[in-house]
């Protein structure tokens, strides 16, 4: 389940910052995505009760906030496509800041939520979380990073 999860987001990630990606199509992917990713959590977060009600609130409370630092990363993508055979140095530098800015973003929601979980769910519960997100970023960051570019890759020699 997990690599055609991962196949399917990667696929489309790729194809949205390679076109002129709508709002429509990326709620598509986001959504059906999110339903994949929260699936494949439920198997790998066993609880039961009170703790299953709140590990659920705040994962929800998560995944809309993830959603929209999703949306950003594929604003970001576009740009870098879209600006990559005239890059110049001050605009690979933002870019370059941009996405270290998204990814500290991303790794301090992580850790945010971690923190509501374990207060409401328990110390399991919140490092399995931890494990899923950081396994499901890890996974997203590699194939993105695989399937676009490097700066200057076609640079004449």
């Amino acid at each position: 389940m997990k690599k055609t999860l991962l196949t399917t987001l990667m696929a489309a990630l790729i194809s949205i910052a390679y076109s002129q990606s709508n709002k429509e199509e990326v709620d598509l992917v986001q959504s059906v995505f999110g339903m994949e990713k929260k699936a494949m959590a439920a198997e790998f977060i066993k609880l039961e009760g009170a703790q299953k009600d709140a590990f659920w609130s705040a994962y929800d409370e998560y995944e809309a906030k993830r959603k929209e630092l999703g949306k950003k990363r594929i604003d970001l993508l576009n740009r870098y496509v879209s600006s990559y055979t005239s890059l110049d140095d001050a605009s690979t530098d933002q870019i370059i800041k941009d996405v270290m800015d998204l990814q500290k973003e991303t790794d301090k929601l992580v850790a945010t939520y971690y923190g509501k979980i374990k207060k409401g769910s328990g110390i399991k519960a919140a490092a399995q979380f931890y494990q899923f997100e950081n396994y499901i970023l890890s996974k997203i960051r590699a194939e993105i990073m695989e399937n676009i570019p490097l700066i200057g890759e076609f640079d004449d020699k």
